[in-house]
């Protein structure tokens, strides 16, 4: 600010009175200089806010209401005028005050109400915008670095021109301590202005806000508003769903923000957005990043039980062997799929039996102490883990909730074996047992509920098929929960032609899954090899087992 304080203008007075002639005028104080405009920021009341306007006009207001208490000075552009609308979120940066947006065509009460709010006086309308309706003080300029500098007294440096999906990007990019002019490619058309701003006094920046945008166009206003508010913005590059960006996470994870802003339509239409943010925010990241299984990674399992070779090729070795197998499996497939390879484990953690036991469910139910170091094990060196029930007569809920300590672990899913599900006289190895969809639904709402619970990333439930009977009405199977990712493995053995039959005959009216595959190392004629396996099985499987 350009004043003088009194006890300053006071000396002042004194001193030309003592050097003044008896018949000069006495020479008068300097006055108080022009006040600076008045800027005042405040974070949003909740801990996630929206602004789920598709109108880009509507979004910037609803940014401004949402980032701003007041502004004496605010940037308007026209909509739909890139090169007013990039330069003026390089104006609207560097002062510290909200970019608006008024319409291509028509009245513009969004605007106005927005500049009566904030107790607008001066408006910067900068390229084609005119504020004919704000009522306020227009300082005029053409889309001009040159002249947007001249009516504000920032520096924009050297132009800086941005590609035509590039904007959002660009903008949130800004620094407000040191603003560069943004401009379309090929430069901004040139002109001049008439005017000058006054001074601004920056509201408090907003660092414990984060604002988070696809890189919607619409956005674009509001990204420039919350840079000028100090808020540190995320651009996810069209993702809505923030569990599918690693870097997300990490951030989210790292900078603790108090609260959240979420700009666009899209982030809007994400069906559960507050408690997708909450896991995200925990920092918990799966083996290969994120917070999402699929799209993005293919897994590589061994099949077994700990201790026991004759269930599968997990169990012919200690868990660090197992640990190094499954990477070797893994490394194969990664020069031959375009997505990361994450070594896996299934561990069966209930094991049919052809005996009832103690309980007469016919299964023999693992102690969480014994599977608990391959577990966490296996956690430690990136490899997932999906525990396999082969629950017998007693159902699926029930055993999966003896290993609940073991799936509130970030890294570790589920795994259904219908084939070892048993009727209430039925034994193992008289029939393939099934398991009807309803029961299969129970453990979906168990499962995804535990999940989101304990904020969670996303779990596998990995559903094994060889047959359509083993899960009638699969028709109906719940596929609404974004805490899952549910997969069906289709685990048939025997002749490449059979195998390739099951699955084709699995994807016929499935219902919306991911995909698995078995290699049975013995039982196959012949196995197929990594290669063989991408080449053949198509869609490529997002998960392929050994046994």
């Amino acid at each position: 600010m350009r004043m003088r304080t009194w006890a300053a203008g006071l000396s002042l007075l004194l001193v030309a009175a003592c050097s003044s002639g008896a018949d000069d005028e006495p020479e008068q104080p300097a006055g108080p200089g022009p006040a600076a405009a008045s800027v005042g920021t405040r974070a949003p009341d909740q801990r996630l806010t929206v602004v789920g306007d598709a109108d880009p006009v509507a979004a910037a207001a609803a940014a401004s209401r949402a980032l701003f208490e007041r502004a004496d000075v605010a940037v308007l552009a026209r909509d739909g005028d890139r090169a007013g609308e990039l330069l003026g979120a390089s104006a609207a940066a560097g002062l510290g005050v909200p970019l608006l947006l008024e319409p291509a065509e028509g009245a513009a009460p969004a605007v106005a109400e927005e500049l009566a709010r904030l107790g607008t006086t001066t408006v910067l309308a900068v390229g084609e915008a005119t504020a004919e309706d704000a009522g306020v003080d227009v300082v005029a300029v053409a889309a001009d670095p040159g002249a947007v500098e001249g009516a504000t007294g920032l520096d924009l440096g050297d132009a800086q021109e941005v590609a035509e999906d590039d904007g959002v990007a660009a903008v949130a990019a800004l620094d407000p301590g040191e603003p560069v002019a943004l401009v379309p490619e090929g430069g901004a058309p040139g002109g001049g202005g008439d005017g000058r701003l006054p001074d601004v006094d920056r509201g408090e920046p907003l660092s414990d806000t984060l604002v988070l945008t696809t890189g919607a166009p619409e956005a674009l206003a509001g990204v420039a508003t919350a840079r000028a508010a100090g808020a540190r913005v995320h651009v996810t590059g069209g993702a809505t769903d923030p569990r599918a960006s690693a870097d997300l996470v990490e951030l989210l994870a790292g900078t603790e923000a108090a609260t959240v802003l979420a700009l666009g339509a899209d982030l809007a239409a994400e069906d559960g957005l507050d408690w997708k943010l909450a896991a995200a925010a925990t920092g918990a990241q799966l083996p290969g990043g994120g917070q999402l299984l699929f799209p993005g990674r293919m897994l590589v399992a061994l099949y077994g039980h700990p201790g026991t070779a004759a269930l599968g090729l997990l169990g012919e070795q200690d868990a660090a062997g197992a640990i190094d197998r499954a990477r070797q499996h893994a490394a194969a497939y990664e020069p031959l799929v375009d997505v990361p390879v994450v070594p896996a484990f299934e561990i069966i953690a209930t094991v049919a039996s052809s005996a009832p036991g103690a309980d007469g469910d016919y299964s023999a139910e693992a102690d969480v102490a014994v599977l608990r170091p391959w577990v966490e094990a296996a956690g430690e060196a990136g490899v997932y883990v999906f525990l396999d029930l082969q629950p017998g007569r007693t159902d699926y809920v029930t055993q999966a909730e003896r290993y609940r300590e073991l799936l509130e672990l970030p890294h570790v899913g589920l795994a259904l074996d219908p084939e070892w599900r048993l009727g209430p006289n039925e034994v193992h190895l008289t029939q393939i047992g099934s398991v009807d969809v309803e029961e299969v639904n129970r453990v979906v709402t168990w499962l995804a509920d535990l999940t989101r619970e304990n904020a969670l990333p996303q779990k596998l439930l990995v559903l094994h098929q060889f047959r359509l009977d083993m899960i009638p009405g699969r028709e109906r199977l719940d596929t609404s929960r974004d805490e899952l990712a549910v997969l069906i493995h289709a685990d048939g053995q025997g002749s490449q032609g059979d195998k390739q039959a099951t699955w084709q005959a699995l994807h016929r009216d499935a219902p919306p899954v991911w995909w698995g595959w078995k290699n049975f190392v013995d039982e196959d004629l012949p196995m197929l090899t990594p290669e063989q396996t991408v080449a053949q099985v198509d869609p490529v499987p997002d998960l392929v087992s050994y046994q």
